[in-house]
């Protein structure tokens, strides 16, 4: 399984990105995907998180300003970001618990590549 995520870039505060991310290989079902961002020196935290069906989660720092989405059909998850502060420079990494096939029940953990999300004041 492959998540291939893209949309990183520069822009200045207040500007507006959006990233996607899109999940291939031997996928039998996804539960949860979701965004997560690491800064230099920092811990990787989580932006926000979409299950298949629930409650939509979002670090406090991003509410009202970032909206996490996903297209089931295509095995994508977005994240549009607004009000763009310097402090969410980071490089972001999206997520997805993957069943594989053959499916056992067993799910699997992956991360995409990162994409850098760079805000200058």
């Amino acid at each position: 399984v492959l998540l291939q995520a893209s949309g990183g870039g520069l822009v200045q505060a207040g500007g507006s990105l959006r990233l996607s991310c899109a999940a291939s290989g031997s996928i039998s079902s996804i539960s949860a995907m979701g965004w997560y961002r690491q800064a230099p020196g920092k811990e990787r935290e989580l932006v926000a998180d979409i299950p298949t069906s629930g409650r939509i989660t979002y670090a406090d720092s991003v509410k009202g300003r970032f909206t996490i989405s996903r297209d089931n059909a295509k095995n994508s998850v977005y994240l549009q970001m607004n009000s763009l502060k310097p402090e969410d420079s980071a490089v972001y990494y999206c997520n997805a618990i993957v069943a594989v096939v053959p499916d056992t029940g067993r799910m699997y953990n992956y991360w995409g590549q990162g994409t850098q999300v760079t805000v200058s004041s």
